[in-house]
């Protein structure tokens, strides 16, 4: 039998091997997960034994991380706020920074109708939904996959979120008071200096932009300003907060604002006419 300080050690210098970050903390969530108990659980009890079902199963997701393969595709989850959800590589796995844009927009009046725009696993959709019943909410996806996706997460966690598919804001009729998106914005200069778990495992329709970065802000910009949106939210790339600040501008909103993350990045553009 193979007991959790075994599995751990033998996990933990195959990840520093393969380059991890965070070998110990990647080690310790999936042996919890193959195993069903919690990391403190097994933390204090290093002797307890795995069955060969549970060491079967964290040896391979081990060997997947190997790959650099992200835990949160090899688990199948990711929590975002105070929601769960279902990730995989039809999907951008929701980062921290995201949650900025999601508290810009809690700040709406009741009862507005937003759009989150580039939704992936409906992360910003389905959060602004949980935390703020009284929105409309509508969320679109150019990708078939993710709007699959996102759908089964809303349908799973109960929350009544439009999901389309389409580009940008085309397939959405209506009045739109509001639109947040977190759309791709790495330029494809940058996929060099990507880490393997982004460049070779997540969508690159979710990350590349054009040769800066730009083109999906350059394009959602103009589609919000010609639809009369109000209220703008959109989250940015390291660097980029001042041009996209002053397309806004451009197209006519008077009052912006930029959130910084916790990094001190700043992340979030926010637009009102």
């Amino acid at each position: 039998m193979t007991t959790v300080a075994d599995a751990m050690a033998t996990a933990v210098e195959r990840l520093e091997a393969s380059g991890c970050d965070t070998p110990r903390l990647d080690a310790e969530v999936l042996l919890a997960a193959a195993t069903g108990a919690g990391r403190a659980a097994l933390i204090a009890d290093p002797g307890r034994e795995l069955d060969d079902a549970q060491a079967d199963r964290f040896a391979g997701w081990i060997a997947r991380r190997t790959q650099r393969e992200p835990v949160a595709y090899i688990l199948g989850r990711k929590a975002f706020r105070h929601l769960e959800l279902h990730v995989d590589r039809r999907v951008l796995i929701p980062r921290p920074e995201t949650e900025h844009l999601v508290e810009a927009a809690l700040a709406l009046p009741r009862g507005a109708r937003v759009v989150d725009v580039g939704t992936g696993s409906g992360a910003v959709a389905l959060a602004l939904k949980d935390e703020r019943p009284d929105l409309r909410v509508a969320a679109t996806d150019s990708s078939a996959d993710a709007t699959h996706l996102a759908q089964e997460n809303a349908r799973r966690l109960d929350l009544d979120v439009e999901v389309l598919e389409g580009d940008l804001l085309e397939p959405v009729h209506g009045p739109i008071d509001a639109v947040v998106s977190n759309p791709p914005y790495v330029g494809e200069a940058e996929s060099a200096a990507l880490a393997p778990e982004i460049v070779d495992h997540e969508p690159p329709q979710a990350l590349f932009a054009g040769r800066r970065g730009l083109d999906t802000f350059r394009r959602l910009i103009s589609q919000v300003s010609a639809r009369g949106v109000p209220w703008v939210a959109l989250e940015v790339g390291e660097g980029q907060a001042g041009e996209v600040a002053q397309r806004l501008a451009a197209a006519g909103y008077a009052r912006i604002d930029i959130i910084e993350d916790l990094a001190g990045v700043r992340r979030v553009v926010v637009a009102r006419r």
